[in-house]
């Protein structure tokens, strides 16, 4: 500890020449003062790691100089250690009272002076190792955080031009769709012989479907945008499904699939975003009705539960495939989308429209064999 300096201030010289030999003997840079005014100014010249500061001294005495000491940014931290004599028990508590560390008392124990001055300077050492550290890790915290807020800008910019993307890219691709729709509808007012009212056949079927594909990418790169917001609202469920089925007509009839939905008393509300939920409700019975031969039934309605609210979907067709509900877990991986290109990307759809709206979804095939999907609300 040889480089560290000691301030003993003490009227009496005789003290002084026992504490300096005392902190000489242990490698410390002793420096004295005989009184405060002395005391203070060394201090503001010079830069001590301790400082023994003697209570009872003519003019100022240690009090006095412990509370300048204090108010100074140069010494407010450096340890104070009074010295004090045995029946001055009051002035050590004052002492502690106007920021001192510590207290040794006459005559002095030369193990414990040495003690109490090395643990304070210690001290002194751990904080500001500490505060280093602190002052890095805010550092490397700003420095990751910077990253992070970059990283973040940057994800977002390559969002924004996903869905610029796929935006330009569903435009393009109904434009030409349009013209075959226009141009299959006429061919079909024309007389064909059976082979090429299939081949037209297929060309519409084909055209809905890009069309409907485009529509649905866009509307799942929408819903995984961060920056898309929803507002939630109580609903009427029968409402809801009301309103539904009236955006459905069309399909349903173009399928030849009739949409039966079972009414219950009004007063069951769902908290949603209306048009989002709505949407939610047509993409899965579209998704059902395309999976059904004509002359086929599909059922709309709830169930409140102990759990919350179910808006169910039930078809009498052959139901969903074992695999299918095996793999599904309130989501379709990549593969199983590939796999059922008729219904994953659909189901893809409903499923984050129900994340966004505190809900989940859960398919199975129900007692009669058809299939079955479940949009929940706790």
């Amino acid at each position: 500890m040889a480089s560290y300096n000691v301030l003993i201030v003490d009227d009496l010289p005789k003290n002084i020449q026992v504490l300096g030999k005392i902190l000489s003997d242990e490698g410390f840079r002793v420096a004295f003062s005989t009184n405060g005014q002395d005391a203070l100014r060394l201090v503001g010249e010079t830069g001590f790691d301790c400082i023994l500061l003697d209570i009872m001294m003519p003019g100022m005495d240690g009090f006095e100089v412990c509370m300048e000491l204090k108010k100074k940014a140069v010494s407010q931290d450096i340890p104070v250690i009074f010295l004090t004599a045995k029946n001055e028990q009051e002035s050590v508590v004052k002492g502690f009272e106007l920021g001192a560390q510590d207290y040794v008392t006459k005559p002095f124990n030369s193990a414990e002076l040495i003690a109490r001055v090395k643990t304070h300077i210690d001290l002194v050492e751990k904080k500001k190792e500490l505060n280093n550290l602190n002052l890095h890790l805010e550092d490397k915290v700003r420095q990751r955080t910077s990253e992070l807020e970059n990283a973040n800008r940057q994800l977002e910019r390559l969002e924004q031009t996903k869905s610029d993307f796929l935006s330009i890219i569903s435009h393009e691709l109904r434009t030409p769709l349009t013209g075959i729709t226009g141009l299959t509808g006429l061919l079909d007012q024309t007389e064909l012989d059976d082979e090429q009212k299939e081949y037209i056949q297929f060309l519409k079927q084909a055209a809905g479907r890009l069309v409907r594909f485009s529509d649905i990418a866009l509307l799942i790169t929408s819903l995984q945008s961060k920056n898309q917001r929803f507002e939630l609202f109580p609903i009427s469920v029968n409402v809801l499904l009301e309103m539904a089925a009236d955006g459905l007509s069309d399909l349903l009839n173009e399928k030849q699939v009739d949409l039966n939905i079972q009414h219950y008393p009004p007063q069951a509300m769902i908290v949603c975003e209306g048009d989002l939920l709505r949407k939610c409700i047509e993409i899965a019975v579209e998704t059902l009705a395309n999976q059904l031969p004509a002359n086929s039934l599909i059922s709309l309605g709830y169930e409140l539960t102990e759990s919350g609210t179910s808006i169910f979907l039930r078809d009498n067709g052959l139901g969903f495939s074992e695999e299918l509900l095996r793999e599904y877990k309130n989501d379709l991986s990549k593969s199983i989308i590939l796999a059922y290109e008729g219904i994953g990307l659909s189901l893809t759809a409903v499923c984050l429209i129900m994340r966004m709206q505190n809900g989940y979804v859960r398919l199975s095939n129900h007692n009669d064999g058809g299939a079955e999907i479940r949009l929940h609300f706790n």
